[in-house]
């Protein structure tokens, strides 16, 4: 058993101002898609400045995707009970399906502007994300958020609040699969120039599959408890479509042309 770290998640603190770990951890994922996306903006004729642009429309689907999908997926009684509540993000709250909704719609936008094929630009966005995806899940970490369930293996840790029991770090899994797996993934397929949306697609299907696999040994919101069998939960339900799209897009791939640029 490991005892869970004591790390302040205030990372800064000037007078009234705070500056939490979690956001930061948000700063990061901006900061390294920005320095990756302008590394291969080239690729699909955008310039840096294009790519600031494009992480702004991104940064806004993110905040208002995920907070409204936490409130449709997980806390609709709440905000039929509190309608005000779903403007107080500070009072906890995002989901990754509902950042990604807000992301794809954000770059529908973008590709309109910019006058390119969508699935060209999401192919483009996809490596992109993981790193912030990572670093998201430290974030849930260092906030003790994401409890795993009760387990013997040597590197569980008793959950702040939780007792004594060790339980699965459920929220560094994710940021290992999620993040630097699926990112070396990611990087190393679209170095190379591929059908258009089939980078799209194993994006959507390397998620898919690594969250449902963590969600096996990550305690259900307590709120909304197992769905089904003692063991389905709702991050697996909102998983499932994001596989089953994944395939798809791949298998459609293979009769659609190669992104020369990409």
């Amino acid at each position: 058993m490991i005892n869970y770290p004591t790390i302040d998640p205030v990372a800064i603190s000037l007078g009234p101002l705070q500056v939490h770990w979690y956001g930061l951890m948000y700063v990061v994922g901006f900061v390294a898609a920005w320095w990756l996306g302008c590394k291969r903006a080239p690729r699909i004729g955008l310039t840096k400045d294009d790519i600031g642009d494009l992480l702004f429309y991104c940064a806004i689907g993110v905040v208002v995707g995920g907070r409204l999908g936490y409130a449709l997926f997980y806390g609709l009684g709440q905000w039929a009970a509190d309608p005000l509540w779903v403007f107080r993000v500070w009072d906890g709250g995002m989901s990754f399906h509902g950042g990604l909704l807000g992301v794809l719609l954000a770059a529908w936008l973008f590709a309109r502007r910019k006058q390119l094929a969508f699935l060209t630009l999401t192919d483009f966005i996809a490596p992109l994300v993981p790193i912030g995806l990572g670093a998201g899940r430290i974030g849930n970490f260092i906030n003790h958020e994401l409890p795993g369930r009760v387990t013997s293996l040597p590197w569980g840790m008793p959950f702040p609040g939780m007792g004594p029991e060790p339980r699965h770090p459920s929220a560094l899994y994710e940021a290992v699969l999620e993040g630097v797996v699926l990112f070396a993934i990611l990087w190393w397929v679209s170095a190379k120039p591929r059908a258009r949306g089939f980078v799209s697609g194993l994006f959507l299907l390397g998620y898919g599959v690594f969250r449902f696999i963590v969600e096996f040994v990550r305690m259900p919101d307590a709120h909304i408890g197992y769905l089904a069998f003692g063991w389905f939960t709702m991050g697996m339900l909102l998983t499932l479509p994001m596989i089953a799209l994944g395939l798809a897009f791949i298998a459609w791939s293979r009769n659609q042309p190669i992104d020369a640029k990409v």
